[in-house]
Parts: C-alpha cells; sequence; structure tokens
C-alpha cells in the first residue's frame, strides 16, 4: 500500500464510499525533455460522480498549499462550479493511529471550494469540516 500515488488512494478512498470515479489526467510524452503529467482544464486529477453533482478533483501529497493555489488561481476553475461542479483538493498524509505509537494510516485531508473561493472572497473552512465533508454529503 505505501506505493500508492495520491491519485490511486483517492481513487480506492471513492470507490470505497460507493463513487463512480475515472482518472482524467493524462501524461504526454512529447512535452519536455521527459514527458509531463497533464491535468483536465489545468486542475482535474480525478473525476468523481457524488449524489449532489460531479466533482473535480485535485489529488496530492506533501504539497497541498501548491495544490490549493494552483486550484485558486485557474481561470476554468469558477467556470466549472458555474456550470453546476463541485471541487475539492485531496491531500493524504500520514497520521499516528496514537500519540507515540508507532502505527500509522493513510489519511486524506478534504477542502471543497466554493464559488467565492474562486471568484475572489476568501471565506475559510475549519480543518473538521474539512476532513467531515464526504462523512455528511455520501452517507446521505
Amino acid at each position: 500500500m505505501s506505493g500508492l500515488s495520491p491519485t490511486q488512494r483517492t481513487l480506492r478512498e471513492l470507490r470505497q464510499r460507493g463513487c463512480i470515479c475515472g482518472i482524467v489526467e493524462r501524461f504526454n510524452h512529447y512535452a519536455g525533455p521527459f514527458g509531463i503529467r497533464q491535468d483536465l482544464f489545468g486542475f482535474v486529477d480525478i473525476i468523481a460522480l457524488y449524489p449532489d453533482g460531479i466533482c473535480a478533483i485535485q489529488s496530492c501529497g506533501q504539497s497541498f498549499s501548491e495544490h490549493d493555489r494552483k486550484i485558486l488561481d485557474n481561470e476554468t476553475a469558477p467556470e466549472w462550479m458555474k456550470s453546476g461542479g463541485i471541487i475539492e483538493l485531496w491531500g493524504w498524509r500520514k497520521l499516528k493511529l496514537k500519540r507515540g505509537g508507532k502505527a500509522e494510516r493513510w489519511v486524506p485531508r478534504v477542502k471543497r471550494y466554493t464559488i467565492d473561493q474562486l471568484t475572489g472572497e476568501v471565506v475559510e473552512a475549519s480543518d473538521e469540516e474539512e476532513q467531515d465533508v464526504h462523512a455528511t454529503k455520501l452517507s446521505a
């Protein structure tokens, strides 16, 4: 399990929650000397079908703030939201199961964006709201 990419972790978690999802990020062999990964619309790695709509997901490991900025600076992201889509950022990190213990588990930090955040008005969600967004949305 330790060798999984953030995208694979996200796909597995979404499928365990009963979502239909797929990867839309592609590898372009011809760009640059070694090729590059290209996201759909510059920010989407995964498309997921939630009960409340279609969701564009960016997944990452340690660089949560860089990917957050990537979404906030993207010109297409507000258009996605205006057309009824949802945008989420999933950042994966290892957390200890017990304070002082050695056992760790991969846990996602999920941030759901609002149209106000993407158009300039920044309304920050608390960490609890970010992590619990799927517990309430997908259990319904």
